[in-house]
């Protein structure tokens, strides 16, 4: 779904993406940012990247993770939330806990891209979900 989008210069002007997932079983209270990723993923050449697209994605999931929103919501509504240091790019989520980063794209898609991502994976925890009531296990 991606990937045939970011050959587009209108949509990804570098042509490589950078992805981020964090773990929603892990909160700012209880585990260390790094911990709590679980999951990095780089599209496109690594090597010809002209920028580090890795840390504007992790930068930008730190400031999901810790706020509970998203990026822009962030940027633009609640900029004394921001700490010292925080990164001023968009282009994360946080969907019901769940929060995606994406960096490489312009900000509208990098956040447009992210929010696909949490909700394909909100949709695979429903799935499990249903398969486990579905065979009677009354705990996860």
């Amino acid at each position: 779904m991606i990937e045939p989008l970011m050959s587009d210069e209108n949509i990804c002007g570098s042509g490589f993406l950078y992805i981020v997932i964090l773990d929603p079983a892990l909160l700012p209270s209880e585990s260390p940012f790094d911990d709590a990723v679980l999951l990095e993923h780089a599209v496109g050449d690594r090597t010809r990247w002209d920028a580090d697209y890795a840390g504007f994605a992790r930068a930008k999931a730190r400031v999901s993770w810790r706020s509970g929103q998203d990026s822009h919501r962030v940027q633009t509504s609640q900029p004394h939330a921001l700490r010292e240091g925080d990164s001023l790019l968009w282009g994360s989520v946080c969907l019901d806990g769940i929060v995606v980063a994406v960096s490489g794209a312009h900000p509208w898609y990098d956040e447009a891209f992210a929010m696909c991502i949490a909700a394909n994976l909100r949709a695979i925890a429903k799935g499990r979900h249903a398969k486990a009531r579905d065979a009677d296990r009354l705990s996860a």
